[in-house]
């Protein structure tokens, strides 16, 4: 029953994640945390910094992930195809209409209103990232790599990898 859970909750989320990676991750979220209780949403955190540290799609290497620490390495199989598949059904089949409405005001307008619900999940996400840090790590702490991390990438134009890394570094010396 658990690869059917693990492969219909990454076939669904990829399904309804119009966008790609960052629209799918709030998804996995609700799914994996809120409902499934799969992970903790400190352990959703750490998959979702480590996986945007990698190289690659972030929904693929997060699945995987998730599916392996449910499912052992068949979940994690499990998980990537499910993540992979509407993506290839679709490309497959809807082809030949991508080049018949691209130029369509419509679906133009559709791709406009959906990138505000994108970023307010995101926004959601980010929330709740910062008040699970606040109340593990203090107010300090979560000042300090918020700030510190902010100014990082914005002013002195550091890779967020390098950025994640040293987040971590931080968490490692001050926080364990």
């Amino acid at each position: 029953m658990i690869y059917l859970q693990v492969f219909w909750v990454f076939f669904i989320t990829n399904i309804l994640g119009y966008g790609g990676g960052p629209s799918t991750i709030p998804l996995f979220q609700a799914e994996v945390v809120e409902h499934y209780k799969w992970l903790t949403l400190k352990e959703f955190g750490d998959v979702l910094a480590i996986a945007n540290a990698l190289p690659g799609p972030i929904a693929t290497k997060m699945s995987s992930y998730i599916g392996y620490q449910v499912a052992g390495p068949l979940g994690s199989i499990l998980a990537l195809i499910a993540t992979v598949l509407p993506t290839a059904v679709a490309m497959v089949f809807l082809f030949k209409f991508v080049t018949l409405f691209k130029s369509s005001p419509y679906v133009k307008e559709l791709t406009k209103s959906v990138q505000p619900v994108v970023a307010v999940l995101l926004l959601v996400l980010a929330y709740q990232f910062l008040v699970a840090a606040w109340e593990s790590s203090g107010w300090i702490h979560t000042a300090i790599l918020a700030l510190g991390s902010f100014w990082a990438m914005e002013r002195i134009k550091v890779h967020p990898a390098l950025v994640i890394g040293g987040s971590l570094v931080y968490g490692a010396v001050f926080l364990s």
